[in-house]
């Protein structure tokens, strides 16, 4: 079991470095307790610019940021870089990779990964993009393929290599549409003379009836005329029935020849071992009280992704958004001090600051409470957001370039295959599987 030479403090396992573990840590500075990150990565990653890495648009180091370097100077921190396997909630500690640990209170903000609803020939084939691992294979799928469909001598043979189809047309699904049709529309002949923009497709798939189903139907008409002006084909209302790697197919019968599905339909939360079965909530959410304390414990919090508070006012739990993750983090770190010096608790109470979404250059919707915009000020409004949201001077200088530059000149982003991936599916002739994750 790790020693800890603060043994007079209360000590907090903060299990995980995202949105809402980043401001747990962050609220406890100053505050007369033993803070301990822990991690499998030992760097915060800003998902809403993973679509960006995956497109060759920015490099993965832009949108991420050292955890340790993040801390630096808080006495009170600690960073551990480890993953856990196991809540012991009867002793009051965690089994993890690197041993054994106590805490007095545990926060869990191990957030979300793919949901494939149980699907496993989909979840075989088709490209997940929930971390910069995932991003850099989804990228060099995306350049390889096209550099394989040079090399093919008939459009039909070229089809698969270069239809991109993307299931799921929530805010990823959206982004990631626009930044392949952008590739297509700017990119595309420029970097593969040999091609035309007419061979490249890029599809937007969703089981919902409309695009961005939970921004305003204002918000989701908008995106849609965008997408489809940037000569995207949104499908909505459709489910997808297989994918084997060659051929996606829809339960109305439609086919459409691929090796590029990427799916970002639904997520589930990463819920670590020795959580009661009885407590997990749809979506693999761990149900929590109101002050986000995980039902039936005194001292393991959950947030975030993780987290099902369910209310009246929530029956379903809150949505899957970096303000409530941080929002959830701030109260819980509060909870916690307020607990320890024995004083009453509040009820957590999320505040709605808007959802935005860029579809690509000039084109972006923002629903901002009773306020709607579309076009070149909500992408304007989008832009400043993210980048002020960044961790690091550095990161937002470097995104701010890269940003201003694909702006001027149309070609921003290097498209390097640095790291090659490979499916069943990339060549016919591949002796050796492997799947980085």
């Amino acid at each position: 079991m790790e020693a800890n030479d603060k043994s007079k403090f209360p000590k907090i396992i903060v299990a995980g470095g995202g949105f809402g573990g980043l401001q747990v840590a962050k609220k406890l500075k100053d505050q007369p307790v033993d803070v301990l990150m822990i991690d499998k990565h030992n760097y915060h990653t800003f998902q809403p610019l993973l679509y960006q890495v995956a497109t060759g648009s920015l490099e993965p180091d832009s949108i991420a940021f050292s955890l340790r370097k993040n801390f630096a100077g808080q006495k009170n921190f600690r960073f551990r870089n480890a993953e856990i396997i196991r809540v012991n909630a009867e002793k009051n500690t965690i089994d993890t990779t690197i041993g054994e640990i106590a805490y007095d209170y545990l926060v869990i903000a191990t957030g979300s990964t793919t949901n494939f609803f149980g699907n496993k020939e989909i979840e075989q084939f088709a490209m997940p993009m929930k971390s910069i691992p995932e991003a850099l294979n989804l990228r060099s799928l995306i350049l390889q393929n096209i550099e394989e469909s040079v090399l093919k001598t008939t459009r039909q043979e070229r089809e698969p290599y270069l239809n991109f189809v993307l299931v799921g047309a929530g805010p990823t699904g959206v982004e990631l549409a626009g930044a392949l049709a952008e590739l297509r529309n700017n990119i595309l002949t420029s970097d593969y003379p040999e091609l035309e923009k007419d061979h490249m497709s890029v599809y937007l798939v969703d089981v919902q009836d409309r695009t961005l189903s939970s921004m305003s139907n204002e918000a989701s008409h908008g995106a849609t005329a965008f997408l489809k002006s940037m000569g995207v084909e949104v499908l909505t209302g459709v489910k997808v029935e297989s994918y084997d790697g060659t051929a996606i197919k829809f339960e109305d019968g439609k086919t459409i020849p691929t090796k590029n599905v990427i799916w970002s339909a639904g997520v589930m939360g990463v819920v670590p071992e020795g959580i009661s079965k009885d407590l997990i909530q749809r979506g693999n959410r761990i149900k929590t009280d109101n002050v986000c304390r995980v039902s039936g414990y005194s001292n393991i919090f959950a947030i975030g992704d993780v987290a099902a508070m369910i209310t009246d006012e929530t029956p379903k739990g809150h949505p899957g958004v970096a303000q409530v993750a941080i929002q959830m983090g701030n109260h819980t770190a509060k909870t916690i001090l307020q607990l320890i010096n024995g004083q009453p608790t509040v009820p957590f109470r999320y505040f709605d600051k808007g959802s935005l979404a860029t579809i690509g250059r000039n084109k972006a919707v923002a629903d901002l409470g009773k306020l709607k915009f579309q076009g070149f000020f909500a992408w304007m409004i989008w832009m400043f957001v993210h980048l002020i949201s960044l961790l690091g001077f550095r990161n937002k200088l470097i995104v701010f370039i890269n940003w201003v530059g694909s702006y001027l000149t149309y070609n921003g982003g290097a498209r390097l295959i640095i790291r090659p991936f490979y499916t069943e599916t990339t060549h016919e002739d591949a002796t050796q599987v492997s799947k980085t994750n």
